[in-house]
Formats: C-alpha cells, sequence, structure tokens
C-alpha cells in the first residue's frame, strides 16, 4: 500500500514538566468496486493521481478492487488523501469516503 511521508508530529504539548508529542493521523483513500469502470481506466488513474504508483502496484490495486470489493490505494496526511480522494473521484472512481487509518 503506497504511503506519503513518515508520520507527521503535532506541535508538542507541555504537560507540566513533560512534552508530550502526538503525531497527525492518517487517512485512506479507498476506491470501491463498481460495474461500469474497467480494469484498464482504474490502473490508469492511480498511475495518473497517486504518487510514486507503479503500473504494476496499480494492477494489483485494481485486481484488489475487483475480486474483493474494495482496495486501500493511499494513506498518508488528511489533505493529501482528500485531494487524491477527489481526482479519482473527478476521473470516474467510485470512492468510499476519507476515512482515518
Amino acid at each position: 500500500m503506497p504511503t506519503a511521508t513518515p508520520a507527521r508530529t503535532a506541535p508538542e504539548k507541555a504537560t507540566g514538566q513533560q512534552v508530550v508529542r502526538k503525531t497527525y493521523p492518517n487517512y485512506k483513500v479507498i476506491v470501491l468496486n463498481d460495474d461500469f469502470n474497467t480494469f484498464q481506466h482504474v490502473q490508469s488513474c492511480l498511475v495518473k493521481y497517486i504518487p510514486c504508483m507503479t503500473p504494476d502496484q496499480a494492477w494489483q490495486l485494481t485486481n484488489q478492487v475487483h475480486f474483493e470489493g474494495l482496495a486501500t490505494v493511499w494513506v498518508g496526511p488528511q489533505e493529501q488523501a482528500e485531494l487524491y480522494h477527489e481526482q479519482l473521484k473527478r476521473a470516474g472512481l467510485t470512492m468510499a469516503p476519507v476515512e482515518p487509518a
């Protein structure tokens, strides 16, 4: 499953004398199976819109979408997840809502 950058940390919060670091949550971009998108279209959309996605990875994920009903195609920061979700949706793919990983 492709991921973005390593987990980022939120600003530090001081609690007494301790400093507590919290990581920002990651979000999942999930493609759902449907009856109208072709394998080729799904694969080409994944390669086009998901950074560092290779054609082979996209083909494996496309098969997962078809045979399992869905596939998580990207995990990372919320803002990027929302962008990739919207791009894939505009390209005609059937998408699950962006959700925390």
